[in-house]
């Protein structure tokens, strides 16, 4: 059964194993890893998830609560299949939600579940209207799933990395 988790230490092995499927990019998002993260030391780890649980991150000054984003990980079995970030404050490059989900969990709807459980909490939890959600242009398994949770296609932004779909989600059905 899949499950939105706030990120353990519990789990320190499980998101080693997921981060060494994947490997280091971009596509880690929701997991809010900087270059210089240390999360291989049970030290190092617990300073990485005390400070994202906190709401230090590289993309933005914190909430007046101390928070700038609702981290969670997305957790089947024990397993981390993925982590998907609720920034509290719109970053008009990396929008309202990131998220990414590892290689050997795709195509099973689970990108799609946690999307819709944090627009859930994006509209009880910060009374957000609607948000925005960008996806790498070349990623079509990511746009797809931001369409079927009702995104629409802004633009496509020039960005250092490539270019960027800006899809925007109204929340206001969700009421």
């Amino acid at each position: 059964m899949l499950e939105l988790i706030e990120p353990t230490t519990r789990l320190h092995a499980a998101f080693l194993d997921c981060h060494d499927e994947w490997g280091p990019g971009l596509h880690e998002d929701g997991f809010g890893l900087g270059a210089d993260d240390d999360v291989r030391s049970p030290d190092g780890f617990e300073t990485w998830l005390k400070e994202r649980l906190r709401g230090s991150h590289p993309t933005g000054t914190p909430c007046p609560d101390g928070r700038h984003a609702t981290m969670r990980w997305i957790v089947e079995d024990g397993r981390v299949l993925g982590g998907i970030a609720l920034r509290h404050k719109f970053d008009i490059r990396f929008g309202h939600i990131g998220y990414g989900v590892r290689p050997s969990a795709r195509r099973r709807g689970v990108a799609g579940w946690a999307l819709g459980e944090m627009l859930l909490e994006a509209r009880a939890a910060l009374n957000l209207d609607r948000v925005l959600i960008p996806c790498l242009a070349d990623n079509l398994a990511s746009a797809r799933t931001i369409e079927s949770r009702g995104g629409v296609l802004d633009e496509i932004w020039q960005t250092e990395n490539g270019p960027v779909r800006r899809y925007w989600i109204d929340l206001a059905p969700m009421r």
